[in-house]
């Protein structure tokens, strides 16, 4: 286990614990969400450069390109493009 790895999950296990009210004989059940947690962030860890992230977003259609520039942009899926008013003379 690095140094980094047991510094996030004690820090994070003294903020569940802080969290509860600061509870007796709770810092083993502290310590196994704590560390729970830091594992399912290392599987959900984009890749350095984002291209797994990319990709993602390109198959669940919230990836578009910007027509002005051609720049990547997030769109989700609750917002929709404002739509222009017609007027019919």
């Amino acid at each position: 286990m690095s140094r980094n790895k047991d510094d996030w999950i004690n820090q994070r296990a003294y903020s569940i614990w802080e969290e509860e009210g600061r509870p007796h004989d709770r810092g083993g059940a502290h310590w196994q969400q704590a560390a729970a947690e830091y594992e399912q962030l290392e599987r959900t860890r984009a890749s350095a450069d984002g291209n797994e992230l990319i990709e993602m977003l390109r198959r669940t259609g919230r990836l578009m390109r910007a027509a002005e520039n051609d720049a990547l942009r997030v769109v989700r899926p609750e917002q929709k493009p404002a739509r222009k008013a017609i007027r019919r003379a």
